[in-house]
C-alpha cells in the first residue's frame, strides 16, 4: 500500500455535505471529519451525510472517532455502507488499535504523548499508509496551554513531536503528513512552514481552509529553476564515478537523492527543465 493523494489535504466537517463537493474540487484530497469538527449532538446526522453524499473514494479520507469511544463503533457501521477505504484514526496510542481497522488503509494521527512515543510501532503496522501529527492535542495531553509562541513558531515540544513522527514514518517506508496551520489569514507563515515540511521530507500537509490549498501546492511543487538544477546535477553525475565536485560543492549519493526527490515532486518535465502540462 502507498499514500500518494497529493500534497494538500483539506478537512471538511462531515455534517456539512454542502461543502463536500467544493472541498473535493479545490483540494488534492478531502478529509471528511466525524471527530473534532462535529459537535457530539450532530454526529448521527454527520454519519447520515457521509453515507448519502458520496465522493470519489480514491481521493477521500474519513476521520473517525478514537478507538474505545461509542462513536467509533457507529462510525465503522456507517463506513460499511460506503465505498470509503482510507481512514484517519485520531489519538492513536498503540499498534493494537490499528488491528480494529484491518480492512482499511489508515492514516494514524499521533497527537498525544503516548501516540508520539508509540509512533515507530504504529508505523510498522501493515495497514498504516501514513502518519500524521497534531500539535494542539499533544500539548493538551501534557496539560499545557499553547503549542506555539506569539510569533507563530512551534515550541520545542511540538518540534520534537513533529520530527519524531516524521522519523518513525520514514523508518518504516510510510508517508508523513504535516499538521494543520490554524492562523488562516497568515498565508506567509503557512508558506514558510510548508516549505520546511517539504525540505524535511513530509509527503503532504493537512489544511482547514480552501485558501490554504494553493499555498501548500506551490510549496510542494518545485520551481522551473529547481527542476532545471536537479536535471543538470543528475546529468553531470552520469559522467562521474563516485564523489565529484560540481559548482563549488562536493556531490555524493545523498545529494543526488535530494535532486531525485525534487524531480519526483515536479510536474512532468523535459531534460531542459521546462515544465510541461
Amino acid at each position: 500500500m502507498s499514500f500518494d493523494l497529493g500534497p494538500a489535504l483539506l478537512f471538511c466537517p462531515a455534517d456539512r455535505p454542502d461543502r463536500y463537493r467544493k472541498a473535493a474540487d479545490r483540494a488534492d484530497a478531502v478529509i471528511i471529519d466525524l471527530e473534532d469538527a462535529i459537535l457530539p449532538a450532530n454526529r448521527a446526522r454527520a454519519r447520515g451525510a457521509l453515507i448519502g453524499h458520496p465522493l470519489d473514494p480514491e481521493r477521500t479520507i474519513v476521520r473517525v472517532n478514537p478507538v474505545g469511544t461509542p462513536d467509533f463503533a457507529l462510525d465503522l457501521a456507517a463506513l460499511a455502507e460506503t465505498a470509503y477505504r482510507i481512514v484517519m484514526l485520531p489519538k492513536t496510542v498503540d499498534a493494537s488499535q490499528l488491528r480494529q481497522l484491518a480492512r482499511f488503509e489508515v492514516v494514524a494521527l499521533c497527537e498525544t504523548a503516548a501516540g508520539v512515543l508509540a509512533a515507530p510501532s504504529i508505523a510498522a503496522e501493515p495497514n498504516v499508509v501514513a502518519l500524521m501529527w497534531g500539535a494542539d492535542d499533544l500539548v493538551a495531553s501534557l496539560g499545557g496551554s499553547s503549542s506555539r509562541f506569539a510569533d507563530g513558531s512551534y515550541r520545542a515540544i511540538a518540534r520534537h513531536a513533529r520530527s519524531a513522527v516524521l522519523l518513525a514514518a520514514g523508518a518504516h517506508g510510510k508517508a508523513a503528513v504535516d499538521g494543520v496551520f490554524l492562523a488562516i489569514p497568515d498565508l506567509a507563515g503557512l508558506a514558510a512552514e510548508v516549505a520546511d515540511a517539504v525540505a524535511s521530507g513530509f509527503r503532504a500537509t493537512a489544511c482547514i481552509h480552501p485558501s490554504q490549498v494553493a499555498v501548500i501546492r506551490d510549496a510542494y511543487r518545485p520551481t522551473a529553476d529547481e527542476v532545471a538544477a536537479a536535471w543538470a546535477l543528475l546529468e553531470a553525475a552520469a559522467s562521474e564515478d563516485g564523489v565529484f565536485a560540481y559548482q563549488g560543492r562536493m556531490i555524493d549519493s545523498p545529494l543526488l537523492r535530494h535532486a531525485e526527490a525534487v524531480l519526483r515532486r515536479a510536474a512532468p518535465t523535459d531534460p531542459s527543465g521546462a515544465v510541461t502540462d
